[in-house]
């Protein structure tokens, strides 16, 4: 399997399910307290966006607009900040994504 099909593998199976795990989670808590907190706002945005950028990084590899040293580059970014329990970026930056 090369890094761009693990990459993707990773990506649909792992990282996306995982966000939209997370984004029903404050929304339950939204509906319980019946208000949004601005961190919960925050939170909300921030993985929205995350996950946009990720929708860019499945697109670039349907397109082979990404060069497989940076599929596993990613790669190794997603597994640690998995291996971590990250909630933050997962160790991405807009110039790489």
């Amino acid at each position: 399997m090369s890094h761009a099909q693990e990459l993707e593998k990773l990506i649909t199976k792992s990282v996306i399910p995982d966000l939209d795990e997370r984004l029903d989670e404050i929304f339950e808590e939204i509906a319980d307290s019946k208000d949004a907190t601005e961190d919960a706002k925050e939170e909300i945005e921030e993985l929205r966006e995350f996950k946009a950028d990720l929708q860019n990084v499945l697109n670039d590899i349907q397109s082979g607009d990404i060069e497989d040293n940076e599929c596993k580059e990613l790669i190794d970014d997603i597994l640690e900040a998995q291996k971590g329990n990250s909630e933050e970026d997962f160790g991405f930056t807009e110039e790489e994504i």
